[in-house]
């Protein structure tokens, strides 16, 4: 799959619940979902995390995108994701950052490409 950066500098084509939404593959989300109800300590089904992705307007969202203060922060401010922004590197961004270091190295290589 092609390469697909959220708003936050997640890979979308690298994440087991989209690449499983994508194949149709219903174990690979059932798989995810139990995973992520365990890390995350949250009951999270399959239904939860079928996505297409958090950018693209059309097409399924995870529950969490309707959460995700970052995807609000960047509709609000019509950036394509957050390299795009002005207070790169925010509080909220900085905090995902700690727990998702892979995206910030996607947001800092497209920053570079600007």
């Amino acid at each position: 799959m092609a390469e697909q950066i959220g708003y936050c500098g997640i890979d979308c084509a690298e994440c087991p619940a989209y690449k499983a939404t994508q194949t149709d593959d219903q174990d690979g989300l059932a798989k995810t979902a139990a995973e992520w109800s365990e890390r995350f300590g949250e009951q999270i089904g399959p239904e939860d995390i079928t996505c297409d992705g958090c950018t693209p307007t059309e097409g399924r969202k995870a529950t969490y995108c309707g959460l995700c203060e970052i995807a609000k922060c960047c509709i609000e401010k019509a950036k394509e994701n957050c390299a795009h922004c002005n207070e790169y590197i925010c509080e909220k961004l900085a905090k995902f950052f700690a727990d998702a270091p892979e995206a910030k190295e996607n947001l800092e290589k497209l920053r570079e490409d600007q």
